[in-house]
């Protein structure tokens, strides 16, 4: 193992060319985030700095850039060093309409992680609907004819990160519009996302109508209404490809579709105790999903070393960007400024199989397979939002209405009033 030992973070980038260069993703720009830094100290700032006031009017903004409420805290949401719990109560004193519309898609990362904690690998299924004619190919090879499509992949590839809307804009325009696999697609961005996980899959399902039948219709109107300048200045504003709504795709009922009602899949988390009461942990294993300061294992075992390892089997297959892993090497040596930190570039199994470990469960399907190998001494739970259950998956709204009481919002009732008035 190898000890950072008080380690800059400023160093990072040159880590990983030394050490990872061999299982990331090398084939075009291989500079870090120009935004993000990794690390508890930046998510601390991150959070204290965001200020909910006016999110609900402006979450969907993209440019000018000064007009966006985005929160920007998902690469730190992702990998555990703020808690969705922790962020929800930050919001509590804000105005109402901004904290509730804000606590929703708090509750959405939540629903996420539940269908992928339940679902495992399957949520690349198809949910419920089948998108016909999808093929291979670039779904955004127009990027050099569209302004908008160009600035959304530069802001990819330049910070590792994007708003919802222009989210949606790419997944829509590569699955909708080009037909292209949106499979394909999603593993695209989640190379490049710091936020990138299977989670986010869900997302895509609900953008492309493979999760509810009603696909996210990327046109220029989005464009004009969120950024539009992209269009002034943009080099088809005359013959935009674009320009009308996109035919309604062909939507099929998959074959074997999974059933996602109350009682299907339900949660597979290990027993949060000592697993044998005779081993005493020397090691607290954090994972990507946990690499805060307030992980559970790690505040319950103060005095002992944290180890990540660098799972180099996982790593070659997922082949993600090294952006995404100077953020997690950034994580790791900030870490290290408060307690010893050592780091390992193997096969997790491998390397802490000789140790009782301390973990707190990741809700993955690899952390799973893997502690059934490591058998940690002592595992503690995973600190969610919304208890895990065997509640409905098949729909966030219906998995919402099981949801306890502390973590109702208003937002959904004043949108059911609106879609009242409309009628």
């Amino acid at each position: 193992m190898i000890s950072f030992r008080q380690a800059s973070i400023a160093d990072a980038e040159s880590w990983v060319r030394t050490n990872l260069n061999d299982v990331c993703e090398t084939s075009g720009d291989w500079m870090p985030s120009e935004r993000f830094r990794g690390g508890q100290i930046a998510a601390t700032q991150a959070l204290s700095e965001f200020d909910p006031k006016g999110y609900a009017s402006r979450r969907n903004e993209v440019l000018p850039v000064a007009a966006r409420g985005a929160s920007s805290l998902s690469p730190y949401i992702r990998h555990g060093l703020l808690s969705l719990p922790e962020v929800w109560s930050h919001v509590s004193d804000s105005p109402e309409r901004d904290r509730d519309k804000f606590r929703d898609e708090l509750l959405w990362q939540e629903y996420t992680r539940h269908l992928y904690a339940r679902l495992g690998h399957r949520l690349s299924q198809p949910l419920r609907h089948q998108l016909g004619d999808q093929r291979p190919g670039d779904g955004w090879s127009q990027r050099d004819e569209m302004a908008c499509l160009n600035f959304a992949l530069n802001e990819l590839e330049a910070d590792g990160w994007l708003p919802n809307q222009t989210r949606m804009w790419l997944a829509s325009h590569w699955a909708i519009r080009s037909k292209a696999d949106w499979q394909e697609g999603e593993r695209q961005m989640f190379s490049n996302l710091l936020d990138g996980s299977y989670a986010n899959r869900a997302g895509w399902q609900w953008t492309i109508g493979s999760a509810t039948g009603r696909p996210y219709g990327f046109s220029r109107w989005q464009v004009e209404k969120r950024a539009p300048e992209l269009c002034s200045s943009c080099t088809s504003k005359h013959c935009c490809p674009i320009e009308q709504w996109p035919d309604e795709p062909d939507l099929e009922a998959p074959p074997g579709a999974l059933r996602l009602r109350r009682g299907e899949y339900p949660p597979d988390e290990p027993i949060y105790a000592a697993l044998d009461p005779t081993r005493t942990p020397d090691l607290v294993w954090i994972t990507a999903e946990s690499l805060g300061d307030n992980d559970p294992a790690l505040t319950a075992h103060p005095d002992l070393p944290a180890v990540f390892v660098f799972d180099i089997p996982l790593l070659k297959k997922l082949n993600v960007h090294p952006r995404r892993l100077v953020f997690l090497t950034e994580c790791l040596m900030d870490l290290s400024q408060r307690r010893e930190t050592l780091v390992a570039i193997s096969d997790p199994t491998e390397v802490l199989q000789s140790h009782n470990v301390a973990v707190t469960a990741a809700p993955v399907p690899g952390f799973r397979s893997h502690s059934k190998k490591v058998r940690p001494a002592a595992v503690y739970p995973w600190p969610w939002l919304a208890p895990i259950s065997d509640a409905p998956l098949s729909s966030f709204s219906a998995w919402r209405r099981t949801l306890p009481a502390s973590l109702s919002t208003n937002s959904l009732k004043r949108q059911k009033q609106r879609n009242r008035r409309r009628e």
